[in-house]
């Protein structure tokens, strides 16, 4: 049987997932997040928590971590919570994500592994004050 990609991702925000200390101020790892864009590529990211609170969510990490690479279209992303469940992201990630591209609203998140639940970024951020623009 084929693994689902959902699977894929999720198992490798697991394989990155390890909840640590980093130093007195900074926390890593408690979340990880796994991306697949739409060229065909995995790009992943943990959280890092900071006393300062100018760290960044998994997900962003995993987004950085794409640009880095060159590229800016995602097609999926996952996020797993410190549990193993999956989680939705945060509104600054998903604010994150809608200013990527024009056709962000797409991007398919998920909600369940079990039942590979999704939802579209679009659903989850409505009437965004940036619709209508184009990519250059």
């Amino acid at each position: 049987m084929i693994k689902s990609i959902w699977n894929k991702l999720y198992n490798e925000a697991r394989r990155v997932q390890n909840d640590r200390v980093v130093s007195p101020f900074i926390e890593a790892g408690g979340v990880a997040a796994a991306l697949l864009t739409k060229a065909g590529n995995i790009y992943v990211g943990v959280c890092i928590d900071t006393a300062s609170t100018l760290g960044m969510c998994a997900e962003r990490n995993a987004i950085a971590n794409m640009i880095t690479n060159g590229e800016s279209q995602i097609d999926k992303i996952v996020a797993v919570m410190p549990d193993g469940e999956v989680g939705s992201p945060c509104g600054a990630c998903r604010e994150y994500m809608m200013q990527l591209d024009k056709d962000s609203g797409e991007i398919e998140i998920l909600l369940d592994l079990e039942s590979e639940k999704t939802i579209r970024l679009k659903e989850l951020i409505h009437d965004w004050w940036g619709t209508g623009f184009k990519n250059s």
